[in-house]
């Protein structure tokens, strides 16, 4: 079989297993597991096959024309290279572990088939996007995402919070996708074709006649797909999904489909100067600001979410200093521990009752109710504050490496100023990333109070995914900096000393301050017991998250929603704490100047159609139906009465005439 049939295969089985799944789903219940996991399992080896088959080598480039359109052609293409071949693995990886999971965490959940056969559709678009060779099929995929997205972050539809959650994240993500699509056709019309090769080829020879505006445009629809500033404020809502959803999100699709499509298609944005300082004035904000903002969550899923955001604004900062394969590396690295971070979170949650860190730290012992989930937690963790020799390490410096070449002059792929800002807002989210992580892992695993509940071990498909992705979040970064070079254009991605000890040694000094003051604050304050902690019944994890989502009085009362006086997050950004935790008021900037507006629009012409329109319409039709009141009446049936009324018409019609015939 060919590497392009192969490829081809990867997106079309969970496509194919979609259909099915939602086909069999209500007249075969049995088999929904199955193709729920294995077209995605199976997807998952034909991608590795495929990038054994690539090697690293030249691109496998195979099209087909879909219709002729009379202008710029359309055409089902395949565009491999080694990026695309290790982001396919990397996407089949968690899609199979999230199903996987997911077999056991919704296990009771009535609307399992439609979800295992979305989170499939899922998985294939984003396969359709990395492998595509033509913009316009990948706009498909694209754009399948948005739609999936929709409804699994909606999963829970009962609850307020989901339903918003999932409006949200659709309309802001439509939001960046209206100015994407314009500058999709704005780069085919100047290239002449949607083959990426052939605008590559295309800009190779300056025939771009707009870059700037055209890579402006981009990044206004990567903006809100990648969950960048300021369109990402969708991200932390999104949190109302389940788990599992959260970290397919999170780690391989979706906000990975941003970053990707810069990485693909580079040099555009590299034609413009201005672009690129523009993508890391926005990696530089994004990173730093959603650091801040974790720091300052109580929800646990809200902190990861605020941290992907973060860790995508490494990404989009190492392709704003022109090196996309340091973007690809943490790509593939993050993916990795953060899927792990998610599915051990929803692990956690459904031992506690609660996604509430001001609850998990009132718990003592909990870390020995779920030792999988601590243990491979804390690796994920030391992933994320990229302390050696774990994963997030490696990509991290190769991001921080890449800048500090910018700025040192050794590369001349972007401005010197582009280099400065993302090495600077890097090491200092270095720092928060470090302080944010650890907190974490304190408020989680170190709690005091009452005994956490003991639910028993969870299923066997949930942990042993957990074991599996800790693998690469430990050895992912070594291995891919040491024995794949070639699937990185050949580059040394290697860390360099001065980002090294700089980075590692803030990192450090943040993890370091973080538990002197969680140290400092629980010697000063006491404890508040949860006496209904131990209550709280064992359940099915998908309605215990459900209720979670929810509210916390379930599982705790008011206490749940009572600040933890612990808290290091509240001793380290002081005053800032409260804007932080807000997300810094953005959603309240947003409802400000776009969302009352229109809705005050809204009411207006809502306001003019019932009492202006309705009234002339009203208006024209009662006329007649006066008139025909009046005839109705008249009609008595009685033909004494119709002979009587013709008669005196006909007095009447002759007397009008001998006094108009006088007159005369």
């Amino acid at each position: 079989m060919t590497t392009t049939t192969l490829a081809v295969l990867v997106p079309l089985l969970p496509f194919l297993g979609a259909a099915a799944g939602l086909l069999l789903g209500r007249t075969a219940p049995g088999f929904v597991r199955p193709l729920a996991v294995l077209p995605t399992l199976t997807s998952l080896v034909l991608a590795a096959l495929v990038a054994v088959r690539q090697g690293g080598d030249a691109a496998v480039d195979s099209a087909t024309e879909l219709t002729p359109t009379g202008s710029v052609p359309i055409e089902l293409a395949l565009h491999i290279d080694g990026f695309a071949a290790l982001v396919a693995v990397l996407v089949g990886l968690v899609a199979s572990c999230v199903q996987i999971y997911s077999t056991g965490y919704l296990r009771d959940d009535p609307r399992y088939p439609s979800y295992a056969a979305l989170v499939s559709l899922f998985t294939s678009a984003m396969l359709l996007v990395v492998y595509s060779g033509d913009l316009m099929v990948l706009l498909v995929g694209w754009e399948v995402m948005g739609i999936c997205s929709y409804f699994l972050v909606g999963h829970y539809w009962e609850t307020p919070e989901a339903r918003a959650a999932s409006l949200k994240a659709f309309l802001v993500t439509k939001l960046g996708d209206v100015p994407f699509l314009i500058g999709l056709f704005a780069l085919a019309t100047d290239a002449g074709s949607f083959r990426i090769t052939r605008i590559l080829g295309t800009v190779a020879n300056g025939g771009l006649d707009h870059p700037t505006l055209i890579a402006l445009l981009l990044l206004a629809g990567v903006a809100g797909k990648s969950a960048q500033f300021p369109l990402h404020t969708w991200l932390p809502d999104a949190m109302a999904g389940p788990t599992p959803v959260s970290a397919l999100i999170h780690a391989a699709t979706m906000v990975a489909a941003g970053v990707y499509f810069i990485a693909r298609l580079l040099p555009v944005f590299e034609a413009s100067q201005a672009a690129m300082v523009v993508l890391a004035v926005m990696a530089a904000v994004t990173m730093t600001g959603s650091a801040l903002a974790a720091l300052a969550q109580d929800d646990i899923k809200r902190v990861l979410a605020y941290s992907t955001i973060g860790q995508l604004g490494y990404m989009t900062g190492a392709l704003a200093v022109g090196d996309r394969g340091a973007a690809v590396f943490h790509l593939l690295s993050h993916g990795a521990f953060k899927a792990l971070l998610f599915l051990a979170a929803g692990v956690i949650i459904h031992a506690a009752g609660t996604n509430s860190l001001a609850a998990l730290s009132r718990m003592r012992n909990l870390r020995d109710r779920v030792p999988d989930a601590y243990w491979t937690m804390t690796v994920a963790l030391l992933a994320l504050a990229a302390i050696p020799p774990f994963s997030g390490f490696f990509s991290k410096e190769a991001v921080l490496g890449v800048a500090e070449h910018v700025v040192t002059g050794h590369t001349e792929h972007a401005p010197a100023v582009a280099g400065w800002i993302v090495l600077v807002a890097g090491l200092l989210t270095a720092v928060l990333t470090a302080a944010y992580a650890m907190r974490l892992w304190l408020l989680a695993f170190r709690g005091r109070g009452t005994e956490a509940p003991d639910h028993g071990r969870q299923p066997l498909t949930m942990t042993v995914v957990l074991w599996v992705l800790a693998v690469p979040s430990l050895a992912l970064g070594g291995f891919t900096f040491r024995l794949l070079p070639d699937w990185f254009d050949g580059r040394d991605l290697g860390p360099t000393l001065t980002t090294s000890v700089l980075s590692t040694g803030v990192a450090l000094v943040g993890g370091i301050v973080t538990y002197a003051a969680w140290r400092h604050t629980t010697a000063l304050t006491a404890r508040v017991p949860l006496g209904a902690v131990a209550a709280h019944p064992e359940g099915d994890a998908a309605q215990v998250e459900a209720e979670a989502i929810a509210t916390h009085e379930p599982a705790y009362g008011d206490i749940a929603y009572a600040p933890d006086p612990a808290d290091p997050g509240r001793l380290l950004l002081g005053p800032l704490h409260r804007h932080a935790a807000a997300g810094f008021h953005l959603d309240a900037v947003y409802s400000a100047l776009f969302v009352r507006p229109v809705q005050a629009g809204a009411s207006l012409v809502r306001f003019l159609d019932r009492e202006v329109v309705e009234t002339y319409v009203r208006g024209a039709g009662a006329l007649p139906r006066w008139l025909g009141t009046a005839v109705r009446h008249a009609q008595t049936g009685n033909v004494q009465t119709y002979v009587s009324a013709l008669l005196a018409g006909t007095v009447v019609l002759a007397v009008a005439v001998v006094l108009v015939a006088t007159g005369a």
